[in-house]
């Protein structure tokens, strides 16, 4: 069959591709199925074709898949947050854990490596501890409401961006992976914005007052942070937002501004005005206590977060005699979690904000034998006097730089923990790794349930050990 771009195909959906796409064949030619979940049989559209693949979306399911269920959220499919809450999520797990063994085949040339079973989320709704949302003067309208004119307001929107976009913005009344409370946060601010006669951020114009609404939740304490971002410094509308929020919700601890002048669509603020608590909360991983700001990192689902950990604790085997290298240390959240089992942990980042985080918190639980370097690790890592027994890699999604990779070659601990969030690039660096390490096993840990985001955890151990 040649296909075209518009024409409309039966097909049978047989896998899913890491992206989140399912997978159907014509004739040996792959058709990614947008919507599609693996034994599907559906009627599809393809709106593009390439040279060696064609992209499609499902018009009408002819027969469901046996993973197929009617997704909770009312914009599922519409949304960009979640991908896959229209599949069960026993099928998730397996799917996941699907994409880090064919990364590893298909690019990293790696067989038979060992990967177990995906580790569960606690919660599959109500996980995320940060949720942003967007402001913008043009709301995104949902297919019912193209052609209603009774619509609502259509030039206010707060809410999440449809897939592929960063314009086009749907009106959120709620988020199914946020806990509840921060949908009844986040419509008082809505209708707060909305009566306050200033203009929601036009991402066109890049003219507008209101920009963004964060909100995080610490899970210790069972208290929220509001953070807003606007484009102007301005007290008289914002300190009545944050009395009301306070006034209505004994569980909002604290409320800061975040000012930025920047047309990035970024939440992050170049000014930062504390209106209510101390513009912090107080986040718990084991038995240590972080503190955690309005642009700090941190893992967005906290009990997955400690799965995580747990495993990497796990692969480290530590017995109380080593030292540990932790390099992309970020705030210092993994080796402050290994300290009790360390000697000597040394963290190394490049991001100097973040080494100061890692630093106090460190502090602020009272340990002593970390320490932490700030500096790029092509030029640092060579310079890091330690003879390491364990070393911690937990690289951002585009995996390890080469040069840093042969540095850590170089190195040549005895033991390499491998956390990834992004199952393409382990592979690769895995594969490199390969020559001089052996690759004893791989547990994939959900972490993002209703999305095809994984992470996951290598425990590499030097060949003839």
């Amino acid at each position: 069959m040649n296909i075209r771009k518009g024409h409309e195909i039966e097909l049978i959906v047989d896998r899913t591709a890491h992206g989140g796409q399912g997978v159907a064949r014509v004739d040996g030619f792959v058709v990614f199925v947008k919507g599609g979940v693996p034994g599907d049989r559906v009627l599809a559209r393809v709106f593009r074709k390439k040279k060696g693949y064609a992209e499609a979306g499902v018009l009408e399911v002819l027969a469901p898949s046996p993973d197929r269920i009617d997704p909770a959220c009312p914009y599922s499919g519409m949304c960009g947050g979640c991908q896959w809450q229209h599949i069960r999520y026993e099928a998730q797990l397996r799917y996941k854990r699907s994409h880090v063994r064919e990364a590893l085949e298909r690019i990293g040339g790696l067989e038979g490596v060992p990967v177990r079973e995906t580790l569960p989320s606690e919660k599959i709704f109500g996980y995320r501890n940060k949720m942003e949302f967007s402001f913008s003067d043009r709301r995104w309208l949902l297919p019912e409401e193209l052609e209603d004119p009774s619509a609502g307001q259509r030039d206010f929107a707060l809410g999440l961006h449809a897939p592929g976009t960063f314009n086009r913005i749907l009106d959120v009344e709620a988020c199914n992976i946020q806990p509840p409370l921060g949908n009844e946060i986040l419509g008082a601010v809505r209708a707060y914005a909305m009566a306050s006669g200033l203009p929601p951020y036009g991402f066109k114009t890049h003219e507008g007052f209101w920009r963004f609404c964060m909100l995080r939740h610490s899970t210790a304490e069972d208290a929220w942070m509001v953070n807003i971002i606007t484009s102007e410094d301005r007290p008289d509308a914002v300190r009545p937002l944050s009395r009301d929020l306070a006034a209505r919700f004994p569980q909002v601890r604290t409320v800061v501004n975040n000012i930025t002048s920047r047309q990035a669509a970024v939440a992050f603020g170049e000014a930062e005005v504390v209106y209510a608590g101390e513009g912090f909360l107080k986040e718990s991983l084991g038995p240590h206590t972080f503190q955690i700001s309005a642009n700090s990192f941190f893992q967005t689902n906290t009990g997955g977060a400690e799965t995580l950990y747990r495993v990497v604790e796990e692969y480290a085997g530590l017995t109380g005699r080593e030292t540990v290298l932790d390099l992309y240390c970020g705030t210092g959240t993994i080796g402050i979690f290994l300290s009790g089992r360390a000697v000597r942990v040394l963290g190394a980042e490049i991001v100097e904000s973040s080494v100061e985080d890692a630093r106090k918190n460190a502090a602020r639980n009272g340990i002593d034998n970390c320490s932490f370097t700030a500096g790029d690790l092509r030029e640092t890592l060579s310079r890091l006097h330690m003879d390491a027994d364990v070393m911690i890699v937990d690289p951002p999604r585009a995996g390890v730089h080469k040069d840093i990779l042969k540095g850590i070659l170089k190195k040549g601990c005895g033991r390499i923990v491998y956390v990834s969030c992004n199952p393409a690039t382990l592979a690769r660096d895995l594969a490199e790794m390969s020559e001089m390490y052996d690759i004893l096993e791989i547990q994939p840990v959900d972490l993002f349930p209703h999305t095809y985001h994984v992470e996951s955890v290598a425990r590499l151990v030097r060949k003839g050990d």
